[in-house]
């Protein structure tokens, strides 16, 4: 009751936020017949902008009416094939997914990363926090392909890197019921941010689901307790998304698109040089502006994916 009143307030926002632009726009016009004030134009651009902005916000939330896309999103990246060149790629990965959610008032909390060697990240579970997050990340799981000229190579050499992303919804307790002896439970002592406190006292939970074979961890919280239930959250979350494609595998539409945005497939390339392209391999758009998509934006991307499969 409480997730759907707060859903209809911010439906209510957004409209009050369209409504308010339109007036401006108007007042603005009215005001551009009557001066000759340049400063307006940028003005009426602006909002402008900010219309546009918001009411693709609000038509992609249209397509989200799937079991868990108001979710909350469990994004997993793992390095691939590539060594120190995918790690610093998994990190890129990851700053350009936590720009994006800051973009969308989204909160970003890592519960897990594991560093790589040299460089980089060479695997992080994070979770996205906010309306609909799951709905828009959803289409973002499978393999994620860079080429570039490699900063780590003296000679300046253009390679190829890897990284994997995996999106699961967060799911209500009742939802998913894990019994206590399918799961073995290890503790272990941090890496990372604060490690040398937590390796003192094994704060860190790493749970594994036997039946499945399963394995999740939670690292970066202080608190024992706190990182297993972070844990167990990431569990749920994985075992939802597991029964849901055992209760797809017999349907041949759900099995086309799993073969294509599932774990080992190629999603999305990103071509740093010799030229400057970001394609999507499910909808075919593309974008020249590589600084922007780093950066976090990826509505493009989100936008097509959704119009494809959700309609």
């Amino acid at each position: 009751m409480a997730r759907a009143l707060e859903s209809n307030r911010e439906d209510l926002r957004a409209w009050q936020e369209v409504s308010a632009l339109a007036e401006e726009l108007n007042t603005i016009q009215e005001l551009a017949r009557e001066t000759d004030d340049p400063s307006l134009v940028g003005e009426y651009s602006s909002r402008l902008d900010r219309l546009a902005s918001v009411i693709r916000d609000f038509r992609l939330k249209l397509l989200l009416s799937k079991p868990h896309d108001e979710s909350n999103a469990i994004v997993t990246l793992h390095a691939g094939a590539g060594g120190t060149e995918s790690c610093d790629w998994t990190q890129m990965l990851f700053r350009m997914y936590s720009r994006w959610a800051a973009s969308k008032g989204f909160e970003v909390e890592t519960s897990d990363v594991s560093p790589g060697d040299e460089a980089g990240i060479r695997s992080t579970t994070f979770m996205v926090k906010g309306r609909y997050a799951y709905g828009l990340l959803k289409g973002e799981s499978g393999v994620h392909r860079l080429v570039r000229i490699s900063p780590f190579d003296s000679q300046k050499r253009r390679h190829t890197s890897f990284a994997s992303c995996a999106v699961y919804p967060e799911v209500e307790e009742t939802e998913i019921e894990i019994d206590e002896k399918d799961i073995r439970i290890d503790l272990f002592g941090a890496s990372g941010h604060g490690g040398q406190h937590l390796q003192k006292t094994e704060s860190a939970v790493r749970i594994t689901h036997l039946p499945t074979g399963i394995v999740v961890q939670s690292q970066n919280e202080r608190s024992q307790i706190k990182n297993r239930l972070k844990a167990m959250t990431i569990l749920k979350a994985r075992l939802y998304q597991h029964r849901q494609e055992q209760e797809q595998a017999n349907k041949q539409a759900e099995r086309q698109e799993k073969g294509e945005i599932g774990w080992g497939r190629q999603r999305r390339n990103y071509v740093f040089m010799p030229y400057q392209l970001v394609k999507d391999t499910l909808t075919d758009v593309e974008t020249g502006n590589i600084e922007k998509v780093m950066d976090g934006d990826i509505d493009l991307f989100i936008q097509a994916y959704l119009e494809k499969f959700c309609q």
